[in-house]
């Protein structure tokens, strides 16, 4: 990877692992669902109206802009309100470079092999290990809330893989004018309009801030530059940066919440974290010697519509990008 791809990669992780904290904010102003139909809404509007046409076929658009704004962040608002700790919530989500292997080898026939099935059994016994902790001094139901996130972005990171959109940026704002409108019918029959209306009549200058940080620098910036690598690199190239969410989540949420971080709780962060590096880093391709010529780029890469690269052959689709 790059050197400035690299510093892009450990930024949009700083900036995720803060936004835990910012979303702990935000939903002291607002009701989950809400919550997360207004991000969105702020993150469409008004820059769809500048953002010109879809880079992508509209059932990239829905089906990414469902999985990630009302699989993923849904259930990470709802997960989070329920009692789900800041920091947990930054750990456990993380799970995602897991689901996005199994999922890239059922959709790309990316292959797992030995080293990457052990790191999702490592990766999966941090989980338990969470789980048991957290059932011993608080809800599971945020607990499993949280997992289901973590399998929504395994979702929608192999579907943007598959779009594959030329313009990251411009993908982030069509996808995030999806969500809105189912995320706001749920919020009106869970959450109830009564609730709905006092939150926004009671709106402060905190709940804005919060609003503005999860919808502009989160998700446009965040998911527009965390978009472009996976267009520009493998999906098992990206996937370990997100090891660094954590650090600065759990950092800032103990920071600023205050949060307590138990001794079975550092014990899952090391079991989740080691067995997610191992399922992104096993079976990378050796560097060439510098006398071997590089591989040409495996067919589709460099195709001219973005669609086009949903059809490439399951063995092309598997084999590393020679730009990671």
């Amino acid at each position: 990877m790059r050197p400035q791809h690299l510093a892009l990669a450990v930024a949009v992780a700083a900036l995720w692992g803060v936004n835990f904290v910012v979303i702990h904010v935000g939903l002291d102003h607002f009701p989950p669902l809400l919550f997360c139909a207004l991000r969105f809404l702020a993150a469409a509007v008004p820059a769809v109206f500048f953002a010109g046409p879809p880079p992508v076929k509209w059932r990239w658009i829905i089906g990414v802009g469902l999985a990630l704004g009302v699989g993923k962040f849904g259930l990470l608002f709802v997960g989070m309100h329920a009692g789900m700790p800041t920091g947990l919530s930054s750990l456990v989500l993380q799970a995602q470079a897991v689901f996005t292997a199994l999922f890239a080898a059922l959709a790309l026939a990316e292959r797992p092999g030995r080293g990457r099935l052990l790191g999702m059994a490592v990766a999966l016994a941090g989980i338990a290990v969470a789980a048991v902790d957290e059932g011993a001094s608080g809800p599971l139901t945020g607990f499993a809330l949280v997992v289901g996130a973590a399998a929504f972005w395994g979702v929608s990171n192999v579907l943007t893989r598959k779009a594959s959109p030329p313009d990251a940026l411009r993908f982030t704002v069509w996808i995030s004018t999806v969500p809105v409108l189912p995320l706001l019918a749920l919020s009106l029959v869970f959450e109830g309009p009564a609730a709905d209306a006092e939150a926004l009549r009671s709106l402060d200058w905190t709940g804005v801030g919060a609003l503005l940080f999860v919808a502009w620098v989160s998700t446009l910036l965040g998911f527009g530059a965390w978009g472009y690598l996976l267009r520009t690199y493998d999906a098992s190239v990206v996937a370990p940066f997100s090891l660094l969410v954590p650090v600065f989540g759990m950092s800032s949420a103990a920071l600023l919440l205050g949060e307590h971080v138990s001794p079975p709780r550092w014990c899952a962060a090391v079991l989740l974290v080691g067995g997610v590096a191992l399922t992104s880093l096993a079976g990378r391709r050796r560097p060439a010697p510098a006398d071997t010529p590089l591989p040409p780029p495996p067919a589709g890469e460099n195709r001219p519509t973005p669609d086009t690269s949903a059809s490439r052959t399951p063995s092309s689709a598997s084999r590393p990008s020679p730009r990671g």
